[in-house]
């Protein structure tokens, strides 16, 4: 009887995009070109809530922490798979497979429970607009800021603490471009129990708690809009949401289409979890910038006191 090798895996071996071989330079360009743009967009929508003082508002509060996750979120993959598009560089140590998968959850969740804190700002800001400035006051804003990062932290703790007490003694190659917790926890040895456990709660219990609340402030928004007397008062409340609305869809809609339909799963999850980290970063301050006036503007004063302050050199 020939003896297993019961070697601990020191190191894994991410495979990459799959199907892509000959297109590995112009995938390389392009998603670099993505993560340029992801970075100074969001930086970008930084930089103009914090120098004008008229976006010091509960919802630029949280779009700022929407522009601080989308840079994390994106950095989490994307420069590992370029480095694996430009020079094969497939090999991930084991302490960076871990880093990848504890992020990658604390992000996401955090992202999650964001677009609720979010959701929630709009339902005091349309329900209740007389109360809104007490409501959603500065203290209050850095709890629930506060609040998604910690239970985001608890959570993502959880499951790479599971996910990596699983024994790994076999193949260490996963057929993804980085570490996620499905392709890594194939190649454990470990009880399906906790594989099940780890499952349910990526990417069941959160999102759909947070997809629940969110459905639930716009129920409230949406009979409060009707309720308005005025055409004008209406469609200024709900312009005030569609932005919200389209980056929410973004994040929830594609993890939708590939968790319940397990069909597709196997085709969709890679196109998927690329346009999620990729595509999805960099077009979240696009989507507010083109379709908020303040921030335009903003915008538009920032790029004016540069060119003042370089005229004046």
């Amino acid at each position: 009887m020939a003896v297993k090798n019961h070697t601990l895996v020191t190191e894994f071996i991410l495979l990459g995009i799959p199907h892509t071989e000959g297109q590995e330079t112009v995938l390389f360009v392009v998603f670099l070109i993505f993560y340029l743009f992801t970075l100074l967009g969001n930086l970008l929508i930084l930089l103009t809530v914090m120098s004008d003082s008229c976006l010091h508002t509960p919802m630029y509060f949280f779009l700022c922490n929407l522009s601080v996750l989308d840079i994390g979120f994106s950095s989490v993959s994307t420069p590992k798979m370029l480095a694996n598009l430009l020079v094969r560089n497939q090999v991930i140590s084991l302490g960076g497979c871990i880093s990848h998968v504890f992020f990658y959850d604390f992000l996401g969740c955090s992202e999650s429970w964001l677009y609720t804190v979010m959701a929630y700002d709009r339902f005091a800001a349309i329900c209740h607009p007389l109360h809104y400035i007490i409501i959603m006051n500065h203290r209050v804003c850095a709890l629930l800021a506060a609040g998604t990062w910690i239970i985001s932290s608890f959570h993502a703790t959880i499951l790479t603490t599971l996910t990596f007490q699983l024994p790994y003694r076999g193949s260490n190659e996963a057929d993804y471009f980085f570490c996620d917790i499905f392709p890594v926890v194939k190649l454990a040895c470990g009880k399906t129990l906790i594989i099940e456990t780890v499952s349910f709660t990526n990417i069941g219990l959160v999102p759909m708690i947070c997809f629940l609340l969110i459905l639930a402030s716009y129920i409230r928004i949406i009979i409060a809009i009707l309720k308005m007397p005025s055409a004008e008062g209406r469609r200024k409340a709900a312009s005030t949401c569609v932005s919200h609305l389209l980056v929410v869809t973004l994040f929830f809609g594609p993890c939708a289409l590939v968790y319940t339909q397990p069909s597709l799963s196997e085709v969709l999850v890679t196109p998927v979890q690329i346009f999620a980290n990729v595509v999805t970063p960099m077009l979240n301050p696009t989507i507010y910038t083109l379709r908020n006036k303040d921030v335009k503007g903003a915008l538009k004063k920032l790029a004016g006191s540069q060119f003042v302050s370089k005229g004046d050199h």
